[in-house]
């Protein structure tokens, strides 16, 4: 040391410094704490430290509680630190019981951490509150019992329910249970005329059914935006039925006419087969003719009358054959 130049070491001593110094603030957050000093926040420079070794970020936390200071909240570290280690966003949180407190709205910290940890903004919810927001359902079709169809499209204002937020349903549920009472209303219309001329009809009775209940949300209001007439559906209907009746009756009447053909056919089959039976006994006259000739059961002379008869007939057949005029032709 003694051979080592006194600028060399008041060098490497200021190095070392610098770097200890840069090691410590890097660590302990000197400004953050002079800053919720500041702000009146009494928290200890330890505490940051234990919060670095918690893996919370500090400033996540302080800034927060400034702000809530200032509002007068009077919130914990340790609540706000609880709701980050639970995986909540501490600042939506505060900034939500700041706008409730400005609006009179009564809203605890345990229920808006309870309601940011379930997935919801409880900012916006708080918004909602103070401003209701206007959902637009799509055009849901309904057919009046005169089976024309209607085209309705219907305005909803809501008011977030900060009560029901845990556990209430969203708004695909208002929307379907909007869209279930525009169908019902139209439905139970004697005519499409009647929802054209009082379209109030429908967000009245849509209203009265109580349709917000567990859900997350209130209903202030239910408004006819459009109502359009679609289709003659209960027409469609009766054509559709008209022209399946008619194929069916097409079919019955073809396999009928079927049935008809095959008995037919069977019934040539069967004349055939007596002709082929007559032929067949006539082929059996000569034969006999002749046993009995054999046996002198039949003479010559009868035999001989008896072609003489047969030459007879068919020479008269042929005379009348001749003088008919309509077998002649």
């Amino acid at each position: 040391m003694a051979g080592l130049d006194p600028l060399v070491i008041y060098l490497v001593i200021g190095a070392l410094a610098v770097i200890v110094l840069s090691v410590f603030l890097s660590f302990v957050p000197i400004m953050l704490w002079i800053s919720a000093l500041a702000s009146g926040v009494k928290i200890g420079i330890f505490t940051l430290v234990a919060m670095k070794i918690r893996r919370v970020i500090p400033s996540r936390i302080v800034n927060p509680m400034i702000k809530a200071t200032k509002a007068g909240l009077g919130l914990s570290i340790n609540q706000l630190e609880s709701h980050y280690l639970a995986g909540g966003n501490v600042d939506r949180v505060v900034n939500a019981l700041i706008a409730a407190q400005r609006a009179n709205i009564d809203l605890v910290f345990e229920r808006a951490a309870a309601i940011d940890l379930a997935g919801r903004d409880v900012l916006q919810a708080v918004q909602m509150s103070v401003n209701p927001k206007v959902i637009e359902t799509p055009l849901v079709a309904a057919v009046a019992s005169d089976g024309i169809e209607v085209k309705v499209r219907a305005r909803v204002t809501v008011r977030a329910n900060i009560d029901r937020l845990v556990g209430g349903a969203g708004e695909e549920t208002i929307i379907a249970r909007v869209g279930e009472g525009i169908v019902t209303t139209v439905g139970s219309a004697s005519s499409h005329k009647e929802t054209l001329e009082n379209p109030d009809t429908i967000s009245r009775v849509v209203l009265e059914k109580g349709l917000d209940s567990g859900t997350a949300f209130e209903i202030l209001s239910i408004d006819i935006a459009d109502v359009d007439v679609g289709k003659n559906i209960g027409a469609n209907l009766q054509t559709e039925q008209a022209e399946a009746d008619k194929q069916i009756a097409q079919a019955k009447a073809e396999e009928r006419r079927a049935m008809a053909v095959a008995q037919e056919q069977e019934m040539r089959a069967k004349v055939e087969e007596m002709r082929a039976k007559v032929v067949e006994a006539e082929s059996k006259v000569p034969l006999a003719m002749a046993d009995a000739l054999r046996e002198g059961k039949l003479g010559v002379m009868d035999y001989m009358n008896l072609k003489n008869i047969d030459a007879d007939t068919n020479m008269r057949d042929s005379f009348g054959k001749s003088t008919d005029p309509d077998k002649t032709e």
